[in-house]
C-alpha cells in the first residue's frame, strides 16, 4: 500500500489519501491547478513536508534515487539527456523490444535519434524506460495526451498489465472518458487543494 499522510508542499494544501496494490487513481482538474506539483512531491523531486511510505516503510528510509526507482514519475515531457534513445535505457535496451511492440514502437526505435521523436513517440518511450525499471508506484503525468487512439489505449492496457500483477499507479489525464475506463477513484485538484471523488 502507498499511504499519504498530511502531504503538504509549496502550491499545495495538505493532502492524504492511500493507494492499494493494483489500483489505478485518476487525478483530474483544471491546468495549473497543482496536479504535476502533488506528483513530484510524491516522487521527492520536490522539497515537502508530511509522510509517505510504502508497504509501511517511510520514504526517508530510502535515498532519493531508489525511492524514485520504486515510485516512478513520468511526466508529460520527459528529458532526454543524449540524442540517442538508447542510451535512455542503459544496459536494459534488450528487454525493452516487447514493451516497445506492446507500445505500437519497431524494436529499432532504440536506434533512433531524441530530435526526431514526435511527441507520441517520446510519450511511449518515456512510459517503456519508466515500465522497464519495475517500479511499485507509478505516478503518470499525462502520458498519453500526444497518442491517438490505438497508441493511447495499448499504452492503458499494458498499465493494467502491471496493475494486475500488483503495481499502483496514479494518472493525471483530462480525457474523461479515459478516467472512466482507468479508475473507480479519482483525485479533484483545484486550486492546491486535493479533494477524492467517486470517478
Amino acid at each position: 500500500m502507498f499511504s499519504v499522510r498530511e502531504l503538504t508542499r509549496p502550491g499545495l494544501e495538505q493532502t492524504s489519501f492511500e493507494l492499494l496494490a493494483g489500483e489505478c487513481v485518476v487525478v483530474a482538474g483544471p491546468s495549473g491547478a497543482g496536479k504535476t506539483l502533488l506528483l513530484r512531491a510524491l516522487a521527492d523531486l520536490d522539497p515537502s513536508a508530511g509522510r509517505v511510505s510504502l508497504d509501511g516503510v517511510e520514504r526517508g528510509t530510502f535515498s532519493g534515487p531508489e525511492w524514485r526507482r520504486r515510485v516512478c514519475y513520468v511526466p508529460a515531457e520527459s528529458g532526454w539527456w543524449t540524442d540517442r534513445v538508447s542510451d535512455h535505457f542503459g544496459g536494459q535496451g534488450g528487454g525493452a523490444a516487447p514493451l516497445l511492440e506492446r507500445l505500437l514502437l519497431p524494436a529499432g526505435a532504440l536506434g533512433w535519434e531524441v530530435p526526431r521523436l514526435s511527441t507520441g513517440e517520446r510519450q511511449r518511450l518515456a512510459l517503456a524506460r519508466a515500465l522497464l525499471r519495475g517500479p511499485r508506484v507509478l505516478l503518470l503525468d499525462e502520458p498519453t495526451s500526444g497518442l491517438d487512439d490505438a497508441a493511447r489505449l495499448a499504452a492503458e492496457d499494458l498499465v493494467r498489465e502491471r496493475l494486475a500483477a500488483g503495481a499502483s499507479a496514479l494518472w493525471v489525464t483530462h480525457d474523461e472518458a479515459q478516467a472512466r475506463r482507468l479508475a473507480r477513484r479519482r483525485l479533484w485538484v483545484e486550486g492546491g487543494r486535493v479533494t477524492e471523488q467517486g470517478a
